[in-house]
Parts: C-alpha cells; sequence; structure tokens
C-alpha cells in the first residue's frame, strides 16, 4: 500500500482530470494521475490546437481544448514547464468554465505545515518539509526537496532534482533547471529568487538572483536576461 500523507487526497470529488499537454511530461502528469486516483478519475489530454492532435496517449484520449463540455464536473491541471505558456494556458482553461485541480503523488513525503496553491503538481520521490507555501499552479517536478520556510510563488518550475534549501523566497514565474540547487538564506532575510528568473540546470545559487534574470553555474552569477 502506497503511504499517505495530508497533500493526497484520494478521493476527490470530480470524476474526469483534463490535463493540458499531451508531450512528455503531459504522459508523466497522467501516470501521476493514475498513481494518485486509480480509475475513481478518468483522464483526458488536452491540447489547443489541431497541429497538436494525437492517437491517444499511453492509451489515454487527446481532445481539442474547444470540443471540452462547458463547465462540467471535471478539474485540470496543465502539463506544461514552460512558467508563461501555462499561464497561458490556464487562462484558456478558466475562460472555458473549468476548475483547477491540485495533484500529488502519493510517494511525496510531506509534513502537516504544507500549503499548496490549486493548480499545483507535486511528482514522486519529491519531499517538502516544514512551513512551505507554494502559488498557484506551480510544478513541483521529479525527486525534489524542499526545505523549511519556503515560498514558491504563482507559477514557479522546479524541475527534476532541485533542491531549495530553508529560508528561500522563490518569485512568479521562476524557472528552476534539472539539479540546480539553491543555499539556504536566514530566517531575518531570506534567499530571493526575483519573479521570471532562469536557473540553469545543474546551477548552485548563493545569493540573491535578480527578477528576469539568467543566472548560471557554480556558484551561480547573472549570464544575462531571461531569454
Amino acid at each position: 500500500m502506497m503511504p499517505s500523507h495530508p497533500l493526497h487526497d484520494p478521493t476527490p470529488d470530480f470524476g474526469r482530470l483534463y490535463i493540458f499537454g499531451a508531450g512528455g511530461f503531459g504522459s508523466e502528469v497522467a501516470w501521476l494521475a493514475e498513481q494518485a486516483w486509480g480509475e475513481r478519475v478518468e483522464l483526458r489530454l488536452v491540447v489547443d490546437h489541431p497541429r497538436y492532435l494525437t492517437a491517444p496517449v499511453n492509451g489515454i484520449p487527446v481532445s481539442l481544448l474547444s470540443e471540452l463540455p462547458p463547465r462540467d464536473d471535471a478539474r485540470f491541471v496543465v502539463a506544461l514547464g514552460d512558467p508563461s505558456q501555462r499561464r497561458s494556458a490556464v487562462a484558456a482553461l478558466i475562460a472555458a468554465g473549468h476548475r483547477p485541480a491540485t495533484l500529488v503523488h502519493p510517494r511525496v513525503e510531506a509534513s502537516r505545515f504544507v500549503e499548496l496553491g490549486a493548480g499545483t503538481v507535486v511528482c514522486a520521490r519529491s519531499t517538502i518539509t516544514c512551513n512551505v507555501s507554494t502559488g498557484e499552479h506551480v510544478q513541483i517536478n521529479l525527486a525534489c526537496t524542499i526545505g523549511h520556510d519556503v515560498i514558491l510563488g504563482d507559477y514557479a518550475t522546479l524541475s527534476p532534482g532541485v533542491n531549495v534549501s530553508g529560508c528561500v523566497r522563490v518569485g512568479r514565474d521562476v524557472f528552476i533547471g534539472t539539479n540546480a540547487c539553491i543555499i539556504n538564506g536566514k530566517p531575518d532575510r531570506p534567499l530571493s529568487i526575483g519573479d521570471g528568473a532562469v536557473i540553469a540546470a545543474g546551477a548552485c545559487v548563493t545569493r540573491d538572483v535578480p527578477a528576469n534574470s539568467l543566472v548560471a553555474g557554480v556558484p551561480a552569477v547573472v549570464k544575462g536576461q531571461r531569454p
């Protein structure tokens, strides 16, 4: 039997989950949902243009957003890693009358002192400790660790293997690449990553990161503006 924790709801109050995005991460999120809810929830992958329509992915049908029943009892999550693309997809789904779900893999370790915003996705083998909160539509990918007293802003993305130490503030629309690490701040002065910043894969962030900047390296330094 898989472990339970305060963030995982094994009995959702909806019968269908729309997963926006039919690419690789879409298939991973669908697997996550199957692990979380099994046959209790029907899954449907969703795209916004006919050029993205494909045959069923791992047996899950792919539908156009415009063809979904409006204002039904379904919920949605967005399986797009880019924060700006995810923001646009969320706006389109909400405009069509759909509501977000929060999706947490049952093999996530989390304390009861964690708050997740609507639409947040937390993937398998991640660990979230104490006094952590996220904004809306945050993605925490495979095997991430998040220490105490961390705030993740709306649409922040943590790629696989990201490690965030304690007392860190991650702004809105931040993208953190695979295996990057963020050292701890202090209770009276948290380490801050500004809105829209990009942290390159494998970077080690040891100081505040300006908004909309691209940082890379060990220790990480500013390399330019966000692409």
